[in-house]
Formats: C-alpha cells, sequence, structure tokens
C-alpha cells in the first residue's frame, strides 16, 4: 500500500506519533463502524469510514499536516488517532484525539499522544492557540482536555453538526513555564 512520505514521526516515552497509512485501515474501520465512534459522527457505514480516513490522510496534502496515527514503540499497530486538525470549514484549529480499541483506555496513552501533538502544532506549525472539540457527552474527551490543561470556552465558535463544547487549550507560553500541563 501507499504511504505519505516525508513526514517525521514523533517517538514519546511509549509511543511513536507516525503519518497515517493505508495498512491503518483495517484498524480505523473496526472503530469507526463501531459505537466507539459515536462522538465523532459514528458509528458509520464502511463508505463514510471509508471517506473519513480517506479525509485524514488528504488532510496532510491539503494542510501540510494533519493526524498522526499512534502505535506503542516496537509495534506498528495503530492504538488511535491524534493531532493537529482544521478542515477548511472549522473555525479553529484543533488538537483531536481518539482510542481505538478499548484494551488501550485508562494506560494515559492519549494524554501523553496528546502533549506530544500540541507541543509539535505550537513548535513546528507555530500554533499560538488550539482548541479541542468535544461532545458534550463525551466524559473521558473532556476530563482528557482538563487534563492537558484546557478549559471550557464557552464564547468559542464550535463546527456545524453535532452538539459541541469548545476547550481552549493553555498558550505556548503558558505550556513552557510549566503553568499548564
Amino acid at each position: 500500500m501507499i504511504s505519505l512520505a516525508g513526514i517525521s514521526s514523533i517517538e514519546t516515552e511509549r509511543l511513536v506519533l507516525r503519518a497515517p497509512q493505508g495498512a491503518d485501515w483495517d484498524s480505523w474501520r473496526a472503530f469507526a463502524v463501531s459505537n466507539r465512534a459515536r462522538f465523532i459522527g459514528g458509528a458509520m457505514d464502511d463508505g463514510m469510514a471509508w471517506r473519513a480516513f480517506g479525509h485524514a490522510i488528504g488532510h496532510w496534502a491539503l494542510r501540510g499536516y494533519g493526524s498522526f496515527i499512534f502505535t506503542l514503540k516496537g509495534s506498528d499497530q495503530a492504538i488511535g488517532m491524534v493531532g493537529p486538525w482544521h478542515p477548511f470549514d472549522w473555525p479553529e484549529r484543533e488538537i483531536g484525539w481518539t482510542i481505538w480499541r478499548t484494551e488501550y483506555e485508562g494506560r494515559g496513552l492519549a494524554y501523553e499522544a496528546s502533549l506530544a501533538a500540541r507541543q509539535h502544532a505550537y513548535d513546528t506549525l507555530g500554533w499560538d492557540t488550539a482548541v479541542s472539540y468535544i461532545h458534550p457527552d463525551n466524559h473521558r474527551s473532556i476530563a482528557l482536555a482538563k487534563r492537558l490543561g484546557a478549559h471550557l470556552d464557552e464564547d468559542a465558535a464550535w463546527p456545524q453538526g453535532e452538539p459541541c463544547e469548545t476547550y481552549r487549550h493553555p498558550s505556548p507560553d503558558a505550556v513552557r513555564a510549566g503553568i499548564a500541563a
């Protein structure tokens, strides 16, 4: 299968964040068609799952950045997706995350991956702010956003469609100063 070329990976203590590749389709599809995807517009049918996966890969070509697939070091099995994200019609740039398989929940992996992705957005992409758009019933993602130092920004716009709350991440300066996660 074809893979995206020239995209650097990011390593954390336990994880590798890398570009999405065609071989990730089966893991993405299993997540996207399940109830686990309910907070991101799912459960999807196979056609919608295919288009959503293509959107994730195409974002890299159109924006020059996108969401990373994250894996445990020493394995190339996709655990989930995390990273900078800004579809054409969204009001702000987002740090988003999904864990695709239940056995990886509650281990701090999404937190570790999100910290690295946000640092990449701030230091490499030069972002001065970031938000996370979260369905109000997605309590696990809200808890993660708060652990990352984000706060509910009731005045911020959000993408049309699903119910959504906007969580504003601390500024790059606040993160560097250790004021936030």
